[in-house]
């Protein structure tokens, strides 16, 4: 390839990312495809997200976090996005999956919003297909951090009331994934394919 080439690539990637915004990874490389850890930005609070079986079941799978912080827990995986651009964009939807190779509970393993929990009046983060508006999720910068937000189809006013995931320690303890007006802060770091191809759940 010429010279020319690699600089109009260079350039191409450099107007996008200024457009847009790139999401980093804790080396401060931007993140393209590939599986990466999301981890706590505040120590002490739990470690990386995983999957686990809803009220003490084996399935239907929910997002957690891992109550101990030494625990990376399960990569995911970016998809879905729609600029087009290369690298996952900044307040963008997009897709979000754990990168695992089989379940227990043989289900697709997206980030989805679950049904409304009447019990403890919370919307929780499930595991299940990306068929429908609640499956999109967006990574938002909070100051040097990043957060997830989930923004449902525009409302009457035409502007969607965007809602932060934060975490919903349950009455047993468990780290559920959550909407909140309390953002879960976290970092992204990437993940051995290795490691990952040997996970099932």
């Amino acid at each position: 390839m010429s010279p020319t080439f690699y600089f109009a690539l260079a350039l191409t990637l450099a107007l996008a990312t200024k457009t847009y915004g790139a999401v980093l990874d804790i080396d401060g490389d931007i993140i393209f495809r590939g599986s990466y850890y999301v981890l706590p930005v505040i120590r002490g609070r739990g470690g990386g997200v995983t999957l686990q079986g809803r009220g003490g079941e084996l399935c239907p799978y929910d997002i957690v976090q891992e109550s101990s912080e030494v625990d990376e827990g399960i990569p995911v995986k970016f998809s879905n996005w729609r600029p087009r651009v290369a690298f996952v964009p900044e307040s963008q939807d997009l897709n979000i999956e754990m990168d695992v190779e089989v379940t227990i509970c043989i289900q697709s393993t997206y980030w989805r919003v679950g049904e409304f929990d009447e019990e403890r009046k919370e919307y929780f983060v499930v595991a299940g297909r990306q068929d429908s508006p609640k499956s999109f999720f967006q990574i938002e910068k909070s100051g040097d951090d990043y957060k997830f937000v989930f923004c449902p189809p525009a409302c009457d006013s035409g502007r969607p009331r965007c809602r932060n995931v934060g975490i919903f320690v349950d009455e047993i303890g468990v780290r559920r994934l959550a909407l909140s007006s309390e953002p879960f802060l976290v970092m992204f770091k990437k993940a051995n394919v290795t490691e990952i191809s040997s996970k099932t759940m």
